[in-house]
């Protein structure tokens, strides 16, 4: 078990104390992540250049971090990808690795901002779940696209643990609202013994 954030980081916390605890963790964060093996950026990357062929297309990199998911999609061959987080001290980090064309702080609950459809693909990868954003930020992130739209998004261990999440994802599948193209469950974190499932779904 790592002795760092990651003994921290999955306990309930409110929007602020989310954003404090990344801003601290911010230098170290990746460090530690690589230590314990972290994989889900690249597991997701692979699983939406399996489905969405046009490499040119717009991503939102929705709670962006340091950049490990926009990095992924980058080496994945995607070629415009946009960045958004909470953490000023996440996004300076972000910005190092030149692989957004843009990045924006973003308060908690605020409006997202753009049309829907600005996106072909709104990514949301390790970020809806145990200590991180609420469930409600699954319905946000779907009414952000625009029917043809796909939804990258991952869900880990402790999060699915709560069967509310999975839930969510049949209330839009059962009706016809989106069809899910892709689930694996895989390793997340190894170091700590921490797998994920990854998720491909279109708006319809």
């Amino acid at each position: 078990m790592s002795d760092g954030y990651l003994n921290k980081v999955y306990a309930a916390r409110n929007a602020s104390e989310t954003r404090a605890l990344y801003d601290a963790w911010s230098a170290s964060y990746e460090t530690e992540l690589a230590k314990n093996g972290y994989v889900t950026p690249s597991r997701c990357a692979a699983a939406l250049a399996d489905v969405q062929t046009d490499r040119s297309l717009p991503i939102l990199d929705f709670g962006c971090g340091t950049g490990l998911g926009g990095l992924a999609l980058k080496l994945a061959g995607f070629e415009v990808i946009d960045g958004v987080d909470l953490s000023a001290e996440m996004i300076a980090q972000a910005a190092g690795k030149n692989v957004y064309r843009t990045l924006t702080q973003i308060e908690p609950d605020a409006p997202l901002g753009f049309t829907p459809g600005t996106y072909a693909t709104i990514a949301a990868i390790g970020v809806i779940g145990a200590g991180a954003a609420p469930l409600a930020l699954f319905d946000t992130l779907m009414h952000g696209l625009a029917p043809g739209g796909i939804f990258l998004f991952s869900f880990n261990d402790h999060t699915l643990e709560d069967p509310a999440f999975e839930a969510r994802i049949s209330e839009w599948t059962d009706c016809g609202a989106a069809s899910l193209l892709f689930r694996e469950h895989g390793d997340h974190v190894p170091g700590i013994g921490l797998k994920a499932a990854v998720y491909v779904l279109e708006k319809r």
